[in-house]
């Protein structure tokens, strides 16, 4: 298999998790090459940029209202896209057993919307910030968040096992990381913690909505859906023709759509034998052999 081919079907096989990952690393890698060159040739490094990030002057926001999505792609160093992409990559894992590739993305980019909106309101609003100079929001962290505590919230009592650490919660973990959050607004890059908070505020409120059985970023997926047709190539209509069955035939579209049906049937039955297995035992207590299937009819859905 050649390098392209090779390359084409890692693209075709690889989860929504994976692809964000790689659009944040590539941008990323983009943006220090540019940093690098403009260096060199003592250019203005961060013209290119501030055209990207999310500002807090709502007035600057009008100007360039992509910013509130191009923003979470943006990384203010290794460590910072290591410790959201370490992180996503963790929580996408499990939220794939249990969710659409599709509501992933609605979480991710519905928790980047309402983390800068956080953002935004909390340098207006807040004594604490008022005389404060030119401020901007980059980082995937309130998406990040809205993945993790909504996944968190779905199956707060499963156990994940961590290095050095063992097996906790996983509300443990979710925890944890809103406490350090709250605990660290007052010690410095306050609008990004805050950031973070809106998307796990986002997370929680999305699946205990799911519970009930509203879907609320049901038109962020629409929206997502018809943006998308745009670009699709549209499919040649094949001419219409008439065909005449005979009985012999019309019984065996119907013997196979009836066999297609219990296939679905079982497949089901067996996603529901092992989602209740994860729930009483943790992930980790899976056989490759049930992880391969899960993840296979994931993806499928």
């Amino acid at each position: 298999m050649r390098s392209s081919d090779r390359l084409r079907y890692k693209i075709q096989t690889a989860t929504v998790t994976e692809k964000l990952i790689a659009i944040n690393v590539l941008v990323f890698v983009v943006f220090f090459l540019l940093r690098t060159i403009a260096y060199l040739f003592q250019l203005p490094s961060e013209f290119l940029l501030e055209w990207f990030v999310f500002p807090k002057e709502p007035m600057e926001f009008l100007l360039k209202p992509w910013s509130i999505i191009t923003y979470s792609f943006l990384h203010s160093g290794i460590w910072h896209i290591l410790s959201n992409m370490l992180i996503l990559y963790f929580s996408g894992i499990y939220f794939l057993n249990y969710f659409s590739p599709k509501r992933l993305l609605n979480y991710y980019f519905l928790g980047v919307i309402i983390g800068a909106l956080v953002y935004m309101l909390s340098y207006n609003l807040f004594p604490a910030f008022q005389g404060t100079g030119k401020s901007y929001l980059m980082g995937a962290s309130a998406g990040v968040m809205a993945v993790l505590i909504g996944i968190a919230s779905h199956v707060p009592n499963m156990r994940v096992r961590l290095m050095l650490i063992g097996s906790v919660k996983f509300w443990w973990i979710a925890a944890f990381l809103v406490v350090l959050d709250v605990i660290q607004i007052p010690m410095g890059n306050a609008g990004g913690h805050l950031a973070h908070l809106g998307g796990a505020g986002l997370g929680y409120l999305y699946t205990n909505q799911l519970k009930k059985g509203n879907d609320i970023g049901k038109w962020f997926e629409n929206l997502m859906d018809s943006i998308a047709s745009i670009f699709k190539p549209r499919e040649r209509k094949a001419r219409m023709k008439t065909v005449h069955r005979t009985g012999k035939t019309a019984k065996t579209t119907r013997r196979t759509s009836t066999s297609k049906n219990v296939n679905k049937d079982e497949k089901q039955k067996r996603v529901d034998a092992i989602l209740d297995k994860i729930s009483k035992s943790g992930y980790e207590s899976l056989s490759k052999a049930e992880k391969d299937f899960l993840f296979q009819a994931g993806k499928e859905d």
